[in-house]
């Protein structure tokens, strides 16, 4: 039995793209794939058991070369995971990341940085390194007080925000040179662009956009599963020169964006301007940073150094934690 490792591209009713390079001429070879037994050694926990970027091992079907059979999953280095509502479980959107790119825009769809911090926090608990992507930046709202204020406070955290334009190119070339060589997965609402900007980052690939409600302001979700892409950037973007490449994972859009496996207890330690006086207020671990004399991060907000946008949208997300009800 022919055996060998791969790269899950896509997958759908556990059935999988997986994408196998050869040794000798670093070709790439791409092939069927479904579980061998029902259930992988880890996957017990998840709404899907395998995501775009997981390397697995498979056995090559001695019959039909393109088809084959999951063996076993590697070890992921990260993975960037939802609590999927409707499946009541948590749902894997990609592994082995360098970078989660939260994609938002400042209106068409409006702009919602409560949607941005939950992803903020789930990257923090996975250990991801999150760049803030903001589409449609050629828009009005891009230069109003209030949009550019919000910005502003995740940059002094130490988030990277890139402010681009799928339509008019703005802020693209930074963006390629970011995510060159990179396995990066494109995540956020939808309507926000995704797909739009792997177009313009290679030409040759034609995504299916999708346009907004006019009734409600909201994307359609054009992108129907996470597919693992290997772009070919446009010399336009690189200085001309031809070759550079890039990995990117389109996801699908998402309306509401649902923390896994943080509690309202322990939310702080995924706010990185909260995590640090996390356990010093006077009453300790158990302090719920609300009404307590000697609470390090109210005196933090009093102080200025930790914005009140930031603590009022923790506070909102840790009632959606206690509650189960989630909004915006």
């Amino acid at each position: 039995m022919n055996q060998l490792t791969g790269t899950v591209l896509s997958g759908s009713n556990n059935v999988f793209e997986v994408e196998s390079v050869s040794d000798d001429d670093g070709s790439s070879f791409i092939r069927s794939c479904t579980l061998k037994s029902k259930r992988l050694k880890s996957d017990q926990r998840y709404y899907n058991p395998l995501a775009p970027g997981d390397i697995v091992e498979i056995e090559v079907n001695e019959i039909e070369d393109k088809k084959g059979q999951i063996t076993n999953l590697l070890p992921r280095k990260n993975s960037f995971v939802r609590w999927n509502v409707k499946g009541r479980a948590p749902q894997l959107l990609a592994a082995n990341l360098d970078y989660i790119i939260l994609v938002t825009t400042p209106e068409e769809p409006d702009f919602r940085p409560r949607f941005i911090d939950r992803e903020l926090a789930q990257a923090e608990y996975q250990g991801i390194e999150p760049v803030i992507l903001v589409n449609k930046c050629d828009l009005p709202g891009a230069q109003t007080p209030d949009f550019m204020n919000r910005l502003s406070i995740w940059e002094e955290l130490g988030y990277k925000v890139m402010r681009i334009s799928a339509k008019t190119g703005e802020g693209m070339v930074e963006f390629a040179g970011l995510i060159q060589n990179k396995l990066s997965a494109l995540v956020g609402q939808s309507g926000v662009g995704k797909s739009s900007l792997v177009n313009v980052l290679d030409d040759t690939v034609v995504l299916k956009t999708g346009s907004l409600s006019k009734k409600y302001g909201k994307g359609s979700h054009t992108t129907t599963k996470g597919t693992l892409m290997h772009i070919k950037l446009n010399e336009s973007l690189t200085g001309g020169i031809h070759g550079p490449v890039a990995s990117i994972i389109d996801t699908p859009g998402v309306r509401r964006f649902v923390l896994h496996d943080i509690t309202a207890d322990n939310l702080a330690l995924y706010f990185r301007e909260m995590a640090p006086l996390v356990g010093k207020c006077a009453f300790g671990m158990s302090c719920t940073h609300s009404t307590e004399s000697g609470c390090k991060i109210q005196e933090a907000v009093y102080s200025g150094v930790i914005s009140e946008e930031r603590f009022d949208s923790w506070k909102r997300i840790c009632e959606e934690l206690k509650t189960g009800s989630w909004t915006d």
